[in-house]
């Protein structure tokens, strides 16, 4: 479980394989008691250490979390949002992430607000239902606040401190980001429909 409280951005230096992928991220976070099976949100997915050195780590992705994320167009030199998990104890700061997306949106609108940015962004039809204005989402594993929902798109603004501690700092319109919903979210939905 995580906070979408980003520890850093990491660089993506190898993907191999077919179905499954093997992904090498370049990351200082690896110095941090990285261990075998420890679970790293990428990008907002939790993937489990198979490998690390000082300076880098390996996971591996299945083809079913390839197929609903960002994940399956990594190449090297992709900047991917970073964060360790929660330990019991920790501060939490943002909102539960499960690190479990949900699917992919794009970026529709980029503007500057004063001294943020106002991301807009089409949610898949399916997810829709479960994002709320002043509800919560993790976008590429940044948890952020909902602002407003018209439709299929909803609004979110992220403050220079955020741009600059994550990937949205560089983020574009068209750009895919990996979308998960808040699980409570989805929970009060299950329930209302039983």
């Amino acid at each position: 479980m995580f906070t979408g409280l980003i520890t850093e951005i990491g660089r993506v230096r190898s993907v191999n394989g077919n179905g499954q992928s093997r992904i090498v991220i370049e990351s200082p976070i690896c110095r941090q008691s990285t261990s075998i099976g420890a679970s790293v949100a990428c990008a907002g997915v939790c993937l489990t250490v198979v490998e690390f050195s000082d300076d880098w780590f390996a996971c591996e992705a299945s083809a079913e979390t390839l197929s609903c994320s960002t994940l399956g167009s990594w190449e090297p030199g992709t900047s991917v949002n970073l964060e360790k998990p929660l330990k019991l104890g920790d501060e939490l700061g943002g909102h539960l992430v499960m690190g479990h997306v949900d699917g992919v949106t794009h970026v529709v609108g980029r503007r500057e607000d004063g001294s943020s940015i106002r991301f807009v962004f089409d949610a898949p039809t399916e997810l829709a239902r479960y994002i709320a204005p002043k509800g919560a989402v993790a976008l590429d594993g940044v948890s952020l606040t909902v602002n407003e929902v018209e439709g299929l798109r909803f609004g979110v603004n992220v403050i220079p401190h955020t741009a600059k501690q994550t990937t949205f700092g560089s983020a574009r319109e068209g750009d895919l980001i990996n979308l998960e919903v808040d699980m409570l979210a989805r929970y009060v939905a299950q329930l209302s429909q039983n």
